[in-house]
């Protein structure tokens, strides 16, 4: 028979992580906010956001992250739904195969493989190699240091994120429903819009969730296969830190990229909650 801890004890197991989180994550962040909210002697001022409000560098690399920030969700949560897909549909033997290659990338650096995405999308790489030998020079492609082999750097980072939680939403619906819908005289594309698409909704908008989250703070994957025009916040914030040395600055373009990333969690959420009502 299991028996409820007392408060106490609960209390008494909570202080190491709660000792943790206040050394790894309220103190850093406090200082940062700190530091966004002080000028260089040291007196509070807001002068580093009212800079911000008027810098039209800040506002052309706000708009980059947003605009790459949703092109790679999209892109990871198209792909993520139909490697998951086919994922579910295999027998459990062969399913698990597979997810080991999808996890794959969780077990590799962000840094090496954007290197080796460097290599694969360079211009001399693998597929400029492959469209030349099969097309001739005329077919040779641009597809790094610029948006494109961004989003497909950020993407392949982010695919695992989405193809989980969908993968997990479409194994627990009942199989009972796909039986009675063929029965009631169903194809397979009316079985997917009615029963598979709407059943799932809730992993795909919790995949595309952690991706949207994940891809707004990237920073290593813009910096090696992007260019200067594919500048995000947080290569931004790199910039101020050790270029300019204007830590009020860097600091103030972190909280805001924090909130920024609180806002969107609070949509996403809700939109999930919505959809789950409308379910």
């Amino acid at each position: 028979m299991i028996h409820a801890l007392a408060p106490r004890t609960v209390v008494l197991l909570l202080v190491p992580v709660l000792v943790l989180l206040l050394a790894m994550f309220a103190y850093p962040l406090g200082l940062v906010l700190w530091t966004s909210l002080h000028d260089a002697t040291g007196q509070w001022s807001f002068e580093a956001y009212a800079r911000l409000s008027s810098s039209t560098l800040f506002y052309r690399v706000l708009l980059n992250t947003l605009e790459i920030s949703g092109w790679s969700t999209l892109a990871s949560l198209v792909l993520g739904y139909v490697i998951a897909l086919h994922l579910a549909r295999l027998p459990p033997a062969r399913r698990t195969l597979y997810l080991v290659m999808v996890m794959l990338p969780f077990w590799t650096s962000i840094l090496v493989k954007s290197f080796a995405f460097s290599i694969v999308l360079g211009e001399q790489g693998l597929i400029n190699r492959g469209l030349v030998a099969a097309f001739g020079e005329a077919a040779r492609s641009e597809l790094i240091f610029n948006r494109t082999g961004v989003v497909l750097g950020m993407t392949n980072f982010l695919l695992p994120f989405v193809v989980l939680p969908v993968l997990a939403s479409l194994l627990a619906q009942n199989q009972s429903l796909y039986r009675v819908a063929q029965i009631m005289g169903a194809g397979p594309l009316r079985v997917f819009w009615s029963i598979t698409l709407p059943l799932s909704l809730p992993g795909a908008m919790a995949g595309a969730l952690m991706a949207l989250t994940l891809s707004t703070g990237m920073y290593i994957t813009p910096a090696l296969l992007g260019g200067r025009k594919e500048m995000m916040m947080a290569n931004l914030v790199d910039f101020y830190t050790r270029q300019t040395l204007d830590w009020a600055m860097a600091s103030a373009i972190a909280i805001l990229l924090l909130l920024m990333s609180a806002v969107l969690i609070a949509l996403m959420l809700k939109a999930r909650g919505q959809e789950g009502v409308t379910v």
